[in-house]
């Protein structure tokens, strides 16, 4: 680890998804970013097709490698529908999305944020789930989240180059508020109509 790797505990946080991979891989990508803790996000922390990745093998193999771990209710994906006006995240086509945009209006979700920022402080964090592309998962939206506050946010993908994260790279497009609250209302129209 450099000493500007070092630097960035507080203020960077990476992302990845287990997938196929196999522990090995899986491992020496979090430790080539000198990963201490992982933060699995998944909504429902199972995996039949690999059950080296369901929350009770992981809570072994990860400390006998020097990473901590911790499931994170709070901010699982697979959201239902929030009591929320539909034009507030009507930038989103995919439900999906759209849910878990609703579900980072509420209390719940903001409490993860800030736990999850506190992590940072004293650990190199990544946030795990199940897709091993970031563009199709909730992760996504909390590194929307991240960036919004002022976090360097890294993709990780077994086998690939990091890919650093921009703001509204992918998605619909996020509108923050003064106070890093992201939303994404529908693109403008433009009118047939001149504006009066």
């Amino acid at each position: 680890m450099t000493k500007q790797d070092k630097d960035t505990t507080g203020s960077k946080i990476w992302t990845i998804g287990h997938w196929t991979c196999p522990i090995p891989v899986f491992l020496e990508t979090l430790d080539e970013r000198s990963i201490d803790m992982l933060i699995d996000v998944r909504a429902h922390p199972g995996s039949r097709r690999n059950p080296q990745f369901g929350t009770d093998e992981m809570k072994k193999w990860l400390p006998e490698n020097g990473i901590a771990y911790q499931l994170f209710p709070k901010m699982g994906g697979r959201r239902r529908k929030q009591d929320v006006p539909p034009e507030i995240n009507a930038g989103w086509k995919n439900a999906s999305f759209k849910n878990y945009a609703d579900y980072t209006l509420t209390e719940e979700y903001h409490e993860g944020i800030a736990e999850l920022k506190e992590l940072t402080q004293k650990h190199r964090v990544a946030i795990m789930c199940g897709e091993p592309m970031p563009w199709r998962c909730h992760r996504l939206l909390i590194s929307n989240t991240l960036a919004a506050q002022g976090f360097q946010v890294e993709h990780l993908v077994a086998g690939q180059k990091p890919k650093k994260y921009e703001l509204g790279m992918w998605g619909a497009t996020p509108h923050v508020d003064g106070d890093g609250q992201v939303t994404y209302p529908a693109e403008p129209t433009e009118s047939a109509e001149p504006a009066e």
